[in-house]
Order: structure tokens, then C-alpha cells, then sequence
């Protein structure tokens, strides 16, 4: 990995009207005193981030992002800004298997926007919706990223993932539901809890609905948030053989019981392959792998 490609811009513009009007109070508050302060030391200690700094970095025609640190939060190969570049990230797609495109995708998350911007590219039938809490990540995504501009199909909130899932106007109306929420320590996600997976539960769509989460498998929380989501789902969940940098994607799953022979689900694999370019019959493997079934069989969940 190249050295970190340091940038102010996202940081300073997401926080620099939020600082100004404080400034201007500030500047307001003090005018009365100036001269009683006229001759007092003057101390400049900086201002304390509310999140940890956005930076990037290059290497082989692919620019990453950080928060600050080593670890990768999403990846954009710059001539194929709309194509989903890392194994995992493309994994979370892997709920194509079992459904077709549906109304509401929403992105719990926003990273580089890998997944928000390929569903508004190529899955045109859906509203996609991201939520991010981190504004300098948005504006990020936008400037380093091209994610492009809200309109009518697309729509990025600032917004904590907790409030958005609790909110009661979200629930029964998304199809397709994928959670990437880590901070700068990328020690396992910043949510994990059984009331976190339940209120995502209850967003999803009563007929067919299907989260996607990002998990590292070598790391102690993976243990803890398959036994919060196998409770909160009824133990109708199933993770993906680990890939690089140990991430695991594991999948979950709403609505009636689903049986499918693996013979369809690499039909669907080979049409997902031609249509979108991702590499569906190997999520098909992994889930034949994780469930200990052989291919000529059916998975069952």
C-alpha cells in the first residue's frame, strides 16, 4: 500500500459552516471584552474532530479510502468508477441469488459507495438509499468517489444507521438491506447488538426481504454478531467462506421459509454473471460450502 494521500477538503468543508457559525458567535460574545482580553495570553489548541479523518490513498489504478489509519473502507478502480472492485464488497451483492431487483436497496454505510453507486447504475428498478452519519464521508464519496448527486432515485442521509432502522416509516418497505458500518479501528461493526438486528429486521419487506453484513471472520466479533443475528432472525442466517483480509459476508434472511435447488440458484448465478458482471456462481460454491451441501442438492433456509 502506498502512502496515505492525506486530504483536508472533505473534512474541512463538511465541518466549515458548522465552524463559521460558531466563529461568528464567538466573535460576537468577545467584542464587549476586547479590551479586558487585550492583554491576556492567547492559547490556539485545535479543534477536536467528531470523527476520525477522511484520507485515500493510490496503488495499481485503484484509489482507496481510510479513516485515518491502514485499513481499507472502500476501494473505487478509477477507469471503472461504477464497477464493484473488491471481493467482498461485490459478495454483498449476494442477495441477487434469491431475489429480483426490488423497490427500496438501502446501504447502511456509505464507504466509498462501491454498492450505492453499482445498484443506481445497473439496477434500475430500484430506489437506492445510502445513510452515513460521517458528513466529510459523503462529500468524499462525491469528490474522490463520483458518487453521483441525489435525485429521484438516489438518496444519501446523514443520518445515524441506529435512527434510521428504529424509524418506524422505514419498516416493511426495503427489499434489499446491506450494513458496512465501521469505524477508523475496524474492529467489527460500530452496531452489532440483538435490538440492531431486530429493528433491521423490521425494515425489511414482509415478503422476500434479505440483509447483507460485513463481518471479519478471524476477529472475536464475528462470534458475537452471528449469535446476535441468528437470534435475531430465527438462526435463518448464513455466512460466506471468508475472503481476503478475512472479511466474511454473511446473509439473513425475512419472509416465508425458502427452498431452492442449487441447479436454479447457478441458473440465476450464470444471468447475474452476464447482466452485471459479478461473480455469482461462486457465491453460489460459498453457500454450498458454509452449509456443508453438496451442489446437487437444495439450500434450504
Amino acid at each position: 500500500m502506498t502512502n496515505l494521500i492525506k486530504r483536508a477538503s472533505a473534512e474541512a468543508r463538511a465541518f466549515r459552516g458548522k465552524q463559521d457559525k460558531q466563529n461568528c458567535k464567538h466573535n460576537r460574545r468577545n467584542d464587549a471584552h476586547d479590551d479586558d482580553l487585550a492583554n491576556a495570553p492567547r492559547i490556539d489548541a485545535p479543534r477536536k474532530p467528531r470523527f476520525a479523518p477522511v484520507t485515500f490513498s493510490e496503488e495499481g489504478g485503484v484509489r482507496y479510502l481510510h479513516f485515518g489509519t491502514e485499513w481499507i473502507q472502500g476501494a473505487m478502480r478509477i477507469r471503472k468508477p461504477d464497477h464493484i472492485e473488491l471481493e467482498y464488497a461485490q459478495q454483498m451483492m449476494a442477495w441477487l441469488l434469491f431475489v429480483e431487483t426490488p423497490e427500496r436497496i438501502v446501504q447502511l454505510g456509505l464507504g466509498a459507495a462501491a454498492l450505492t453507486k453499482f445498484c443506481y447504475r445497473f439496477l434500475k428498478r430500484a430506489k437506492v438509499e445510502a445513510v452515513e452519519l460521517n458528513p466529510a464521508v459523503v462529500i468524499a464519496a462525491r469528490a474522490m468517489f463520483e458518487l453521483p448527486y441525489d435525485d429521484a432515485r438516489l438518496t444519501v442521509t446523514e443520518l445515524d444507521a441506529w435512527d434510521f432502522v428504529n424509524d418506524r416509516t422505514n419498516h416493511g418497505s426495503i427489499g434489499a438491506l446491506q450494513i458496512d458500518i465501521y469505524d477508523a479501528t475496524a474492529r467489527g461493526p460500530v452496531l452489532d447488538s440483538v435490538s440492531f438486528y431486530r429493528a433491521c429486521r423490521a425494515c425489511l419487506t414482509p415478503e422476500a426481504g434479505i440483509v447483507t453484513i460485513n463481518l471479519f471472520g478471524d476477529h472475536p466479533s464475528f462470534v458475537r454478531n452471528m449469535r446476535h443475528l441468528n437470534e435475531a432472525f430465527d438462526r435463518r442466517v448464513i455466512a460466506l467462506p471468508e475472503v481476503h483480509d478475512g472479511n466474511r459476508i454473511v446473509l439473513a434472511f425475512a419472509g416465508p421459509s425458502l427452498e431452492i435447488s442449487f441447479d436454479k440458484l447457478n441458473e440465476r448465478a450464470r444471468l447475474i454473471e452476464a447482466q452485471l458482471g459479478l461473480p455469482a456462481r461462486k457465491w453460489v460454491k460459498g453457500l454450498a460450502q458454509s452449509a456443508g451441501l453438496p451442489t446437487t442438492g437444495a439450500f434450504t433456509i
